[in-house]
């Protein structure tokens, strides 16, 4: 088989060149930045993510540079307590739960591309113009670069759109696709060095959407001589104006966040101290889109935010772009005759599975616990917790959405055994 010619080097792109490449199977990465610059603030792998790039060799540098996240807290924005339990190995995955900066996920993918791939196979400044494909391949034509004259066409036996959500490749294959759905709230992310919290390896979620919700996770350790670490944050909020559709690195004020969360002030953490020390605010509106009725399109289809944007709640977007990039490059490797084949098969399996976490993001993810306390108590602190809501309600909501996402303990379990 010829060249997959991977449109986009983010984290989608980068782990589908090295899982053809562990398949045999030869590539080639098209980017569209002349180059890469350190973007974005703090994500998290879930273990059925994370179990994929230990399979690529990537485990150990990871966790040098991460922190293995070991509880997810759920907090009213009074500061109680309503709701803990253990993740990643802390809950017997059989992989870690990885947060951290989306530079230092990136930077170890691109290395690990650069090196296995070979000179030639990562190719920046290549911004896509059209595809076009016949009986034989796929055709790849790209606009002027810096210099102002165009990088010559590229061929191969297909193409894959791992171009983010402002995807060239999808708006080709879906002319006709509608606006970004806006959820109604909108989103302030940020990072601050900070002395540890909680356990030092907790993912915490305070307070609802009506009045504000935060989630704040940990993602360096031991920044400097005191011991701190590198402290992610994220405040969504309910909110009828936004003012971009889509940029993540739109630069947003604290001063936005502020007011709402003046008397966050908690014996584990001082909410406003911590957001004034923030490094980088940016703002961005809790947007997705519907899912699509198909990604492929004989020998082109769409992977990660391309394919199936998602409301970035539930911990799981760049999860689901390392899962789609696995079954490609399995199902590539598997029928090298027959691409086009390949790819619906991909479609087949990863087009349902995406759908049902695009629209269990949209109304139940894990953080649902915190709606159902915020109703039930009228917005205010509570006595016990258990005259509120139930331990095995609240872990039916966080089970449900792990056998959504696909990363339920038994089924990762088997899944080791099997591998």
């Amino acid at each position: 088989m010829g060249d997959v010619l991977i449109v986009g080097g983010g984290v989608g792109g980068l782990t589908l060149a090295l899982c053809l490449h562990r398949n045999g199977v030869p590539c080639v990465v098209l980017e569209a930045a002349p180059e890469f610059r350190a973007l974005g603030v703090g994500i998290n792998i879930l273990p059925h993510a994370a179990a994929e790039l230990a399979r690529l060799g990537l485990e150990e540098e990871l966790s040098r540079v991460a922190v293995l996240a070991d509880r997810a807290s759920f907090f009213n924005r009074f500061g109680q307590l309503v709701h803990s339990e253990p993740l990643g190995r802390a809950a017997g995955y059989p992989h870690p739960q990885f947060s951290i900066h989306r530079a230092d996920l990136h930077g170890a993918l691109l290395r690990a591309a650069r090196d296995r791939l070979g000179e030639g196979r990562v190719l920046m400044g290549r911004r896509l113009l059209a595809a076009e494909q016949d009986g034989g391949g796929v055709t790849l034509g790209f606009a002027p670069d810096g210099s102002g004259a165009a990088p010559p066409p590229v061929r191969g036996a297909v193409a894959v759109g791992c171009d983010g959500i402002h995807s060239v490749l999808r708006r080709q294959l879906h002319p006709d696709e509608g606006e970004p759905k806006y959820t109604g709230y909108n989103m302030w992310r940020g990072v601050s060095p900070w002395s540890p919290i909680l356990t030092g390896a907790t993912l915490a979620r305070v307070g609802w959407l009506a009045t504000g919700k935060m989630v704040i996770y940990p993602i360096r350790d031991a920044i400097d001589a005191e011991g701190r670490q590198l402290l992610n944050w994220v405040f969504e909020i309910e909110t009828g104006t936004y003012r971009s559709r889509r940029d993540w690195n739109l630069p947003g004020s604290i001063e936005d966040v502020l007011p709402r969360v003046a008397e966050w002030r908690f014996p584990w953490l001082d909410v406003p101290a911590m957001l004034h020390a923030s490094e980088q605010v940016l703002e961005y509106p809790m947007v997705d889109q519907d899912p699509l009725p198909r990604w492929t399109f004989g020998r082109l289809t769409l992977l990660g935010d391309a394919a199936h944007p998602m409301v970035p709640r539930g911990s799981n977007g760049a999860g689901q772009s390392i899962l789609d990039a696995r079954c490609l490059a399995d199902a590539l490797a598997r029928m090298p005759d027959d691409p086009a084949a390949a790819l619906a098969a991909y479609e087949a399996e990863r087009l349902p599975a995406t759908t049902r976490v695009v629209l269990t993001n949209r109304t139940s993810p894990p953080d649902a616990i915190l709606r159902v306390v915020h109703e039930r108590t009228g917005d205010k602190p509570f006595a016990r917790i258990e005259d509120v809501m139930s331990r095995e309600e609240m872990l039916a909501i966080t089970g449900s959405y792990k056998r959504v996402a696909g990363y339920d303990l038994e089924r990762l379990r088997t899944a080791a055994g099997d591998d």
